[in-house]
């Protein structure tokens, strides 16, 4: 490279975030690249726990924030917004590199203002299938994006399928992999009293609006609560993100709040999320923590109805439909397995920093071209 190249990292969410962490940092280590971040979305929201504060904690620099939401009703709307924040942000930064993340708006939007300022957009996790619209939104990113990090052959497959360039592919793995080798996160003990924990044994619950299926939303998460309630189990039960139906969410959870089977929270610290999940009697919910970070550490999952639909073949992951009677079977049975080893092969190594820093330093992918051709099959 003959000059150090200046990349955006957009992140809207902590689930992102996680994803995007260790490639921020072996980047921003590096002297070769000027590391800038571009905060927004949930981040900035303090119904979700101000999740901001963890990037600054995280040690990062260059930090620049935007207030993008205007109501979980209107994600279009909160799309006009952020194109607009992020093209004013781009206008003065003129990144050479704009890295984007998944299947949220705000990674929608950070594509299409990249791509219509001839700035070259990667795209980390794209040709990836789902049972929401957040699908629709991954497949837009991935036909406005010029580079596409995936997780694994299959999803590479996906996007040649969609006439996108072999050449502009490159397998990485999933990055919070990265992050997640148990001797590297705090231990229960520090995490429990971090929050405040005093449960022994305890699950996960996350459980997300499906914007397609908001029609049944409150009929929905009314099962989910219930099935909680009567399963007699502890649970860590974690806030929605902000997409429509989330409000119907959390007045669900208002006769949770001062049960001692409960301990619940906007948002938690990504390492020590883990943790918790690590150690966790399993995961219940329709969170993707259950498809992708639960089989890492033969966690079980209770995956209820169609969010994650086709996002994974690990065995540890049981479907269940939105019925009270399935989902407390499935708990009991759940909880009397054994585990068994499991293969998360199709995620990636662990190193896909490493794999991303190479890639970077290589001359290849500043070559590409920001004209991009449909490829036939």
């Amino acid at each position: 490279m003959s000059k150090m190249k200046k990349i955006v990292f957009l992140s809207g969410t902590r689930a992102d975030f996680g994803k995007l962490k260790s490639l921020i940092k072996i980047t921003q280590e590096s002297v070769k690249f000027d590391v800038q971040i571009f905060a927004t979305g949930m981040h900035l929201d303090e119904k979700y726990g101000l999740t901001v504060n963890e990037i600054y904690k995280s040690g990062f620099k260059n930090i620049s924030t935007f207030q993008n939401h205007v109501g979980t009703a209107f994600m279009d709307r909160t799309l006009a917004k952020t194109i607009q924040g992020f093209s004013e942000y781009i206008a003065v930064k003129k990144p050479d590199l704009i890295v984007v993340h998944g299947d949220r708006v705000e990674a929608l939007a950070g594509a299409i203002v990249g791509s219509l300022n001839n700035i070259l957009v990667a795209h980390i996790e794209g040709g990836e299938i789902s049972g929401t619209i957040d699908e629709l939104i991954r497949h837009s990113v991935s036909k406005l994006s010029h580079l596409h990090l995936v997780s694994n052959e299959e999803a590479k497959k996906r996007l040649i399928q969609m006439g996108e360039l072999e050449g502009s592919v490159y397998v990485i793995g999933s990055p919070d992999l990265d992050l997640m080798n148990p001797s590297s996160l705090p231990s229960l003990q520090k995490v429990k009293e971090y929050y405040e924990i005093e449960f022994k044994d305890y699950a996960i619950a996350m459980y997300h609006p499906v914007t397609t299926q908001y029609h049944n939303i409150e009929k929905h998460v009314e099962v989910f609560v219930n099935s909680l309630l009567e399963s007699g189990k502890n649970y860590i039960l974690i806030y929605p993100n902000n997409d429509l139906g989330t409000e119907e969410i959390l007045k669900s959870y208002e006769v949770l709040k001062g049960n001692s089977k409960f301990k619940i929270f906007p948002s938690l610290r990504f390492e020590y999320f883990l943790r918790l999940l690590s150690e966790a009697e399993f995961i219940i919910g329709n969170s993707s923590a259950g498809i992708r970070e639960a089989p890492f550490y033969n966690v079980k999952t209770i995956d209820i109805g169609s969010r994650q639909n086709n996002r994974s073949k690990a065995k540890s992951i049981l479907n269940v439909s939105h019925s009270k009677e399935e989902i407390l079977k499935s708990i009991i049975n759940i909880t009397n397995q054994n585990q068994k080893e499991i293969d998360i092969s199709e995620f990636g190594e662990g190193n896909s920093n490493k794999l991303f820093l190479h890639l970077l330093i290589s001359e290849e992918i500043w070559k590409v071209n920001y004209q991009k051709q449909f490829q036939d099959l």
